[in-house]
Parts: structure tokens; C-alpha cells; sequence
């Protein structure tokens, strides 16, 4: 199978991934079971098509050029959807399609996904919902890999790899127990926190760099006693008295229902939520439905 236009084939392409991959012919040719000489051969006829070398040669060693790796990052775009199409068939093959998979984290459970799977439900009993929860990269990983049919998470996203529609935009906040004495604040600052006890999110995460580095910056050393490694699991320490949390207000206006208070926090960011799915999937009606729903809980 030729690319149109280039000259180059599929097949070309596939032997390159796999040798940048493995790291040597000998490997790729292994993974691939085919003749080392038959990726030998399939490289150098790939340079010669595209009119630029892929390798330097050194001591019997092939060493990627800048333009190997470069053109990989396109390649791997290309290739996820093939590699899509046998977790798809198994997929299919052992799951009613009555079934909707969505992906977010955890915290969305408590107010915005049972609404959703309320209204899905309502429209006909006969569909089931799967939740998966993680972090963003796990939910863009449901989502890419075919465990979830759609997701919640906030940008940046690769968009050569999924759709997406936007549902909010938020800023950070203070989450606090109610009675707590930042509810008479207006906005919470770094300043605010000092001496205060701290359910901190991994550092990974922006939230991490707004509250603990802020207060590092102004001289302060955060009192963290507890640590988490995904939106939603602070809440429950907060709610319990054991300290404060900083996150952003689409997390914390999902927990509403459970009387948590949150403030402004300063400084903060804007973080820009979507659903998603997987670029060009034909939605079927329920899915349609579904995300409508989603998107409908933030309008």
C-alpha cells in the first residue's frame, strides 16, 4: 500500500517504526519476523524515495538522524489508528455496543457523571455505563486505547489524535471545611496559607506549582500532611478538618454536594476542560447523546 503522492509504502514505514523502536535491524527484523536484509533493504529504499538519509552509518551501527525521530512523532500519529483496530475487534467481539465507556477523574463521580448517566438511563434503561478514572494522561490513554468510548480531561491534547467540544474554563481555588476561617475571605493568597495544614496534589500537576511553590517563593515552608496522586481524593481529608486543599473550581464545584467551600486562589492559572474522543469516530446515537449530556451539565 503506497502513500499517495510520495511513493512511499506503508510497509516502509512500519519497518522504520520498528527499527527506531528496537534500536537495530537485528531486533526489528526479530519483532517483525523478516530477514534483517529485508529491513536492510526497506530502509535504504525508503531514503532513496524521500530523498534524505534516515541513519548515519557508524561501525556497523545505524545512529537515527534528527529527521528519523521527527518523522517517527508522524508515523506513530498515523499507526495508532491500525494499532487501534485489534483491541477494537476484541472489544466488539465480547461487549454489547448498548455499552457507553467513559473516562475521567474520580472526582467528576461525585456530581457531573451521575447526572449524566441519570439522563443516559432515563433515555433507555437498556444502557449500561463504564467509568474509568485516572489521571489526564491515564483518561487520554482509556480513551486512545479503546477502554473508554469518550472522556473527560483539560487540555493540551495531541488534536491529531482526538476530537473535542469545551465545556468550561476554571481557575485555581481553596477547598476548606465549612466554618473555616477563609470563609470570610474574599480571595485566598499564598500569604493565607502559612501555618496552614495542606492535602497537597502530586507535584506533576499545575495545582502542586500554585500553592506549594507560592509559598516557597514568598519564604514559606508548606505543612504538607497529606499527598495524592489524582483530583478527588483530597476532598475526603478536607471535609474531615485534617487541612486545605488547592485545586480548580470545575473540580470543586463537583464537590458540592458535600458541602466543601473553596475560595479563589491566588496566584492561579486557567485551565480549559473538553469531552473527547477519538479523532474521526463515527459517534453513534448513544454516544452523541452522552456527550451532549456532558456538555450540557456545564451550559
Amino acid at each position: 500500500m503506497n502513500i499517495d503522492g510520495s511513493g512511499v509504502r506503508l510497509r516502509q514505514l512500519q519497518i522504520l517504526r520498528e527499527v527506531l523502536r528496537a534500536g537495530s535491524e537485528r531486533l526489528a527484523a526479530r519483532a517483525l519476523r523478516i530477514t534483517q536484509p529485508a529491513v536492510s533493504q526497506n530502509i535504504k529504499q525508503l531514503e532513496d524515495t524521500i530523498g534524505f538519509a534516515l541513519f548515519r552509518r557508524e561501525n556497523n551501527r545505524l545512529i537515527p538522524t534528527d529527521k528519523a525521530w521527527e518523522l517517527l512523532r508522524t508515523i506513530d500519529a498515523a499507526f495508532i489508528g491500525f494499532d487501534r483496530i485489534g483491541p477494537s475487534i476484541e472489544f466488539l467481539k465480547n461487549n454489547d455496543t448498548r455499552v457507553i465507556g467513559i473516562a475521567a477523574p474520580s472526582a467528576f463521580s461525585f456530581g457531573t457523571l451521575p447526572l449524566v448517566v441519570k439522563k443516559i438511563r432515563e433515555k433507555s434503561s437498556s444502557y449500561t455505563v463504564k467509568v474509568k478514572s485516572g489521571t489526564y494522561q491515564q483518561i487520554a490513554d482509556h480513551v486512545l486505547n479503546g477502554r473508554a468510548d469518550f472522556g473527560i480531561s483539560r487540555l493540551p491534547l495531541d488534536d491529531r489524535i482526538y476530537d473535542w467540544i469545551p465545556i468550561g474554563a476554571a481557575t485555581n481555588v481553596c477547598l476548606f471545611p465549612p466554618n473555616h476561617r477563609f470563609a470570610t475571605l474574599q480571595i485566598v493568597t499564598a500569604e493565607d496559607l502559612a501555618g496552614e495544614a495542606i492535602i497537597d496534589i502530586d507535584p506533576q500537576f499545575a495545582s502542586h506549582q500554585m500553592s506549594v511553590n507560592a509559598l516557597r517563593y514568598i519564604g514559606t515552608t508548606p505543612q504538607i500532611v497529606v499527598e495524592y496522586d489524582a483530583n478527588g481524593h483530597d476532598v475526603g481529608y478536607v471535609m474531615a478538618g485534617i487541612g486545605v486543599s488547592v485545586t480548580n473550581e470545575i473540580i470543586a464545584r463537583e464537590y458540592a454536594r458535600l458541602g466543601a467551600e473553596f475560595r479563589p486562589f491566588e496566584p492561579g492559572a486557567i485551565y480549559h476542560y473538553v469531552v473527547f474522543w477519538q479523532k474521526d469516530l463515527q459517534l453513534r446515537e448513544g454516544l452523541r447523546y452522552a456527550i451532549e449530556q456532558v456538555v450540557a451539565a456545564y451550559s
